[in-house]
């Protein structure tokens, strides 16, 4: 991990999810991200199909801020995928999504943010992304996916 700048910031954070890794990996792809991530509608640019993979494109738009996506590593067999990301008025990030299973029921994902400011207002994103904040965001996915399972469980018991 480099030292802090006003530039440039590595964040990392795990959190564990109560089920198998073959039901949480796939929920860090532009589509399994659909389930559970509020106004995430991706535009896949290439392939067309969104395809999940290496070279995959697409573009999001959420709170009007737009950013386009690269897959630039798919390793399914490890459960693990990184994206480059843009959002060309104010940064440039690499995330990286790795999960590991504990056993046979329980998954840790690490996630882990690359971030470069492109202008003041990337330097504005990188001021604010403390450990504590960026912690609490990406806890804040954990908490949304356990909704979401909640949510389907109680669907599929009505």
């Amino acid at each position: 991990m480099t030292t802090p700048s006003p530039t440039h910031v590595d964040r990392r954070y795990d959190f564990v999810l109560a089920r198998p890794i073959a039901a949480v990996f796939p929920l860090f792809t532009p589509r399994g991200e659909e389930a559970w991530v509020p106004g995430w509608d991706p535009e896949y640019l290439h392939p067309i199909d969104g395809t999940i993979g290496e070279g995959l494109v697409f573009r999001t738009g959420i709170g009007g801020e737009c950013t386009l996506w690269a897959c630039v590593a798919w390793h399914p067999e490890d459960h693990r995928v990184r994206y480059a990301r843009v959002s060309p008025d104010s940064r440039f990030a690499f995330v990286e999504v790795a999960c590991r299973a504990l056993d046979a029921a329980t998954t840790q994902v690490t996630v882990a943010y690359a971030i470069t400011a492109l202008n003041a207002a990337g330097e504005a994103v990188i001021a604010a992304t403390t450990p504590e904040v960026f912690a609490a965001t990406i806890d804040g996915w954990r908490q949304r996916i356990e909704t979401a399972w909640a949510a389907e469980t109680a669907g599929t018991a009505a």
